[in-house]
């Protein structure tokens, strides 16, 4: 497995993905991830050894320098690839860029994502709060939850 950058061509398994993942709660169009690289988000791909799509995720970044945020708006992988570490290494190149950028990352989260939730917490997510009735047309709940900003010295340390 390989990470490089999402592409427009990708965007069709994406779409899949999502529609066998989030199919209760509102899973992005293929406009959603068109609009979502067209802002300038940093969105990584994750491809097997036959360069098929086996997991996303992206971050958006705002803000200006010394003063970036950024969300972590997406991490998706493909059920028959659940369990073999490509979530986290989405979510470990992506922390990366917001180290690069000294920026805090903020998320939500379902409540009942017990996966999710660990995998962000061993990363250093805290829940700061709840946000009900999150996830449309599903009606749960999702934690939102932080990484404080770390410099890429504090990282390398």
């Amino acid at each position: 497995m390989r990470l490089e950058p999402l592409r427009r061509s990708h965007i069709r398994a994406c779409v899949e993905i999502e529609r066998m993942l989030f199919a209760g709660d509102g899973p992005w169009s293929a406009h959603a991830f068109h609009a979502e690289l067209d802002a300038g988000g940093y969105y990584l791909a994750a491809l097997d050894d036959d360069d098929r799509l086996v997991g996303y995720g992206g971050l958006a970044v705002v803000g200006r320098p010394g003063d970036w945020e950024t969300g972590l708006h997406t991490i998706a992988v493909h059920p028959d690839h659940q369990g073999a570490g490509v979530g986290t290494a989405l979510l470990r190149a992506l922390l990366a860029r917001a180290d690069e950028l000294s920026a805090a990352v903020f998320l939500e989260v379902r409540t009942d994502n017990d996966v999710a939730i660990t995998l962000y917490e061993r990363h250093g997510f805290e829940r700061v709060g709840v946000r009900r009735r999150y996830y449309q047309p599903s009606g749960a709940d999702a934690y939102t939850m932080v990484r404080p900003a770390r410099r890429t010295q504090e990282v390398a340390g």
